[in-house]
């Protein structure tokens, strides 16, 4: 990013930083390290997620799970990977929920779409599948999810991997 980006994200209070008698920004490595590790986000900033399932009965229960998990979210949805697409850089997502099996862009082309495009490369994806075959869950992680659950999806192993 430009030097105008690092200023605006100290005046937002995202990076801290202190500001020299001359009216320069100064900046420590370890603040910028954290700031990047975060995404760019405050550390109490509400984790944005994009789910993208195209069957309704698992998006319902992703819907009801996630606002009662114990952290700040702001959640998003797509019904397939064209969607899903259009929603990257408008809605802006920390993390990705990434159903495998959709029609017309599946799971691994979404991920991989994901990952080689530096606007977005830094989005966690975590997938999704009723066929969690080795075969699927090599390809994935291959093509850049950090994860691939099992459906039904377990509460507390979704939160422990969104929230450490």
């Amino acid at each position: 990013p430009e030097f105008g980006v690092h200023y605006t994200w100290a005046q937002k209070g995202l990076l801290p930083s202190e500001t020299t008698p001359g009216g320069h920004r100064r900046f420590l490595l370890r603040d910028v390290e954290q700031f990047r590790s975060r995404g760019g986000q405050r550390q109490d900033a509400p984790l944005r997620v994009l789910v993208v399932e195209d069957d309704v009965q698992v998006m319902d229960y992703l819907l009801e799970l996630l606002p009662e998990m114990s952290h700040p979210l702001v959640v998003e949805t797509a019904r397939d990977g064209f969607e899903a697409g259009s929603k990257l850089l408008s809605f802006a997502p920390d993390v990705v929920l990434l159903d495998l099996m959709m029609p017309g862009m599946n799971g691994w082309d979404v991920c991989r779409r994901v990952k080689s495009d530096p606007a977005t490369a830094a989005i966690r994806v975590i997938a999704m599948t009723g066929y969690p075959s080795e075969l699927n869950v090599r390809k994935i992680l291959e093509a850049g999810a950090e994860y691939c659950l099992s459906k039904p999806i377990d509460a507390d192993k979704l939160a422990h991997i969104l929230f450490g």
